[in-house]
């Protein structure tokens, strides 16, 4: 009985196999996802029917469903969202051709009279957000991957719970992966102050007990619909460089004030209601800021859409340079739209800059990197390893006036399955300070020379290997 029982499991397990390598080859994004997937259905069904089940969804299910049920509701403020923020639109702008481009992926356009202050680091970065929770007199609206239970955890949620207990109305995101360390008890904390916090539980629904493999990356704070901040930090002692092997930490945040925070806040509205199917009332008239002439927009990422956003996104932006485009992330695992993009530019004579970590927390995505970096060789562009510590900071600068500041890796998850953000300023001041820190960057950075890592050894380049064909699953 028990043989027969193992016969019949193990021929399910292989019909699933098959099954499954199919849907693969017919639906994976790419030709290397596809083979890679359906490679390891056919020869390890046991151990790859599981991980398909959860790895190998490519599109996040279940938001159409979830925005028919307050359609009515949710089509009239995005109508009025929507003209308060044309009346706000700028002229003409530095993406050129890009902008139609970006602004039908994302859904949103270039506004004008933002004002942005660069915050580079994570004192700079909290002590902003700290000090701005500390003026709401509305609302805060806080989203991060990671939210930890440790000394700067309990900082943020301090400084909730004291604007909370003054009337403020007070709502937390998380991620359910990035803050799976997340004790309950510090949310129930914040909710017995009045706050609400809740994760953004992927896998709602019954068709989709197997999403797990699509995050929530992005960082998000907003005052009373004033102030925004994004950038790479999440909350985290590591984030403030407490983490020995870590340490220093390089990371990168913008502050914002102006119609680009009605953007923001657009993005933390449709993830909240994703997340506790509510509506909450918010300030839905943009202001210019003060001090504020910074052209600028919000560019949402998802796995919700028909288009790969983030990696259309940077393709576009890789094409509007003609002087120099320089790139900082932790991951450089690009997708081959992305590598092209980079080799054209090159190829056109840009200054292409591409810095990324010299200490790793992800192995895999580690040395898969290096794979595309000597793929890139010969064409004149300058990588780098950020050598003190880790490098998180996600940014970009095309030319004299294009800035990109956000949340989104150069890899196959910020590209397809991830939800993502970035903040585009268009403006030659504040592109000024991004080169100055970009400069400060590659001073503390060890020079990578591709032709030199292709000389290294067969157990290094196999490593190399083995970890790029596993990056598009990753």
């Amino acid at each position: 009985m028990v043989a027969t029982l193992w016969i019949f499991f193990a021929a399910v397990i292989y019909l699933l196999g098959v099954v499954f390598a199919i849907e693969a080859i017919m639906k994976a994004r790419t030709p290397t996802g596809a083979i890679a997937w359906s490679l390891a259905l056919a020869s390890f069904p046991f151990l790859s029917v599981p991980l398909y089940l959860v790895l190998g969804r490519n599109r996040f299910q279940g938001m159409v469903e979830a925005y028919q049920e307050n359609a009515e509701d949710i089509d009239r403020l995005y109508a009025e969202v929507t003209e308060a923020l044309d009346a706000q639109r700028a002229p003409p702008s530095g993406l050129g051709d890009a902008r139609r481009a970006i602004g039908a992926l994302s859904g949103l356009d270039v506004v004008a009279g933002n004002f942005a202050e660069l915050l580079i680091n994570g004192e700079a970065t909290f002590e902003s957000i700290l000090a701005g929770i500390g003026e709401a007199r509305d609302y805060v609206l806080v989203q991060f991957y990671t939210i930890r239970d440790d000394k700067l955890g309990r900082r943020l949620q301090e400084a909730l719970l004291e604007r909370a207990r003054a009337g403020v109305d007070v709502r937390v995101l998380y991620d359910d992966i990035g803050s799976l360390g997340l004790p309950r008890r510090y949310c129930s904390e914040l909710e017995s102050a009045g706050a609400k916090a809740r994760s953004f539980k992927p896998d709602q629904g019954r068709r989709n007990r197997f999403q797990q493999n699509f995050r929530n990356h992005r960082k998000i704070v907003v005052v009373d619909g004033r102030v925004g901040w994004v950038g790479g930090h999440n909350v985290g002692d590591e984030y403030l460089g407490h983490n020995p092997k870590l340490t220093p930490w390089r990371d990168t945040h913008v502050r914002l004030e102006g119609p680009m925070v009605t953007q923001l806040q657009l993005v933390f509205f449709s993830d909240w209601y994703w997340a506790a199917r509510e509506l909450p009332t918010l300030n839905w008239t943009p202001r210019a800021a003060s001090n504020g002439g910074i052209p600028g927009m919000v560019v949402p990422f998802a796995p919700t859409h028909v288009h790969e956003t983030a990696s259309l996104f940077f393709v576009a932006a890789l094409n509007l340079a003609r002087k120099r485009a320089w790139i900082s992330a932790p991951y450089f695992v690009p997708d081959e739209a992305v590598m092209k993009a980079l080799k054209l530019a090159a190829l056109r004579g840009v200054d292409v800059r591409i810095v990324t970590t010299g200490t790793n927390d992800s192995l895999l995505v580690y040395f898969a990197a290096y794979h595309y970096i000597m793929a890139l060789s010969g064409l004149g562009i300058r990588f780098y390893a950020y050598s003190p510590g880790f490098l998180h900071e996600k940014t970009l600068l095309v030319d004299d006036h294009v800035s990109s500041i956000g949340t989104a890796n150069f890899d196959n998850r910020s590209f397809r399955l991830n939800f993502e953000l970035t903040a585009v300023l268009l403006d030659e001041a504040f592109a000024e300070k991004m080169e100055t820190m970009f400069e400060n960057t590659i001073d503390h950075c060890k020079v990578l020379d591709p032709e030199a890592l292709k000389s290294k050894g067969l157990g290094w380049q196999l490593a190399v290997n083995f970890c790029r064909l596993l990056s598009p699953i990753l």
